[in-house]
């Protein structure tokens, strides 16, 4: 491929081009537990029972919770481990790769509801990890455990999914595999000026993958799209612009024929009268 030749470039293109960026304040993060954690396991029965509720997370309210109270994530990212080579060539170094490495962990903040979920949560996995048996036991000065197997408390259910503000297009979703919670930050308190209590959980993981599905939002707008063409080809009189759904509707019963004259988007133009969808989704297809 050629090397790029300087051309003018018109402010219709550079706003097309740059004007359009993406912004660090549009995601989310889903936190599944892994097989052992589910909330028939006797682990998770006992952790209710002892008051820590936030250790359920088949509650949905819990997993908005969850979800919505992640403040900062970090995108993660990975490098390729290169092996040098000195000797093919005179005066040449060489680097040929043999490894993609992944970043050893995830970083992920939360605000602190006042009931403390969020802690429930994240220690009670902590404590499955290591095989924690009750509350009661673990005051015990000759208290012991022993530490469960990788495959009961890893999770391949962590996500982080980036979007925009207009919900369109494609979004990006990075699945984390064979993920668990490796630390807790401490976390201060303090008689000084009352702050919002935030709490930062690292994860650990082996890889990652990235998937780009199409935002359920567009796939609506694109049936929109397709069912307004399909007004157009029956007959009806829909402006470039769109049709307002609602409008039509309401002003097009069901069984009765359609009016004349300019659309608006809410009336239509037809000779020969068909019976009209009575609700939106019927019109969309949805239904």
């Amino acid at each position: 491929m050629a090397a790029a030749t300087p051309t003018p470039k018109g402010v219709s293109q550079l706003k097309d081009k740059l004007l359009k960026p993406a912004l660090t304040s549009h995601f989310l993060c889903e936190f599944s537990p892994p097989p052992g954690l589910e909330a028939s396991s006797t682990f998770v029965r006992d952790r209710v029972q002892s008051g820590f509720v936030g250790a359920n997370y088949s509650i949905r309210e819990n997993q908005e919770l969850i979800t919505l109270s992640c403040s900062e994530a970090s995108l993660p990212g990975s490098s390729l481990a290169t092996h040098e080579i000195n000797n093919d060539y005179t005066g040449v170094t060489e680097r040929h790769v043999y490894r993609r490495q992944y970043d050893d962990r995830a970083d992920f903040t939360f605000y602190i509801d006042r009931d403390y979920l969020i802690i429930d949560y994240f220690e009670n996995w902590m404590s499955y990890i290591v095989g924690e048996s009750a509350v009661s036991n673990q005051t015990n000065r000759n208290y012991n455990y022993r530490v469960n197997f990788p495959n009961q408390y890893k999770s391949d259910g962590l996500y982080i999914t980036k979007f925009e503000k207009d919900y369109m297009g494609r979004y990006l979703q990075y699945q984390f595999i064979n993920a668990f919670p490796i630390s807790i930050n401490s976390i201060p308190v303090s008689y000084q000026a009352s702050e919002l209590l935030k709490c930062t959980v690292s994860f650990t993981y082996s890889r990652y993958v990235i998937t780009k599905p199409v935002s359920p939002y567009q796939t609506a707008v694109t049936a929109m799209s397709e069912r307004e063409q399909e007004l157009r080809n029956a007959g009806y009189n829909v402006p470039e612009g769109g049709i307002d759904l609602d409008a039509f509707i309401r002003n097009n019963p069901p069984g009765t024929p359609p009016t004349t004259g300019t659309t608006t988007g809410a009336t239509t133009q037809r000779t020969t009268p068909r019976p009209r969808p009575r609700t939106r989704g019927q019109v969309l297809g949805y239904e």
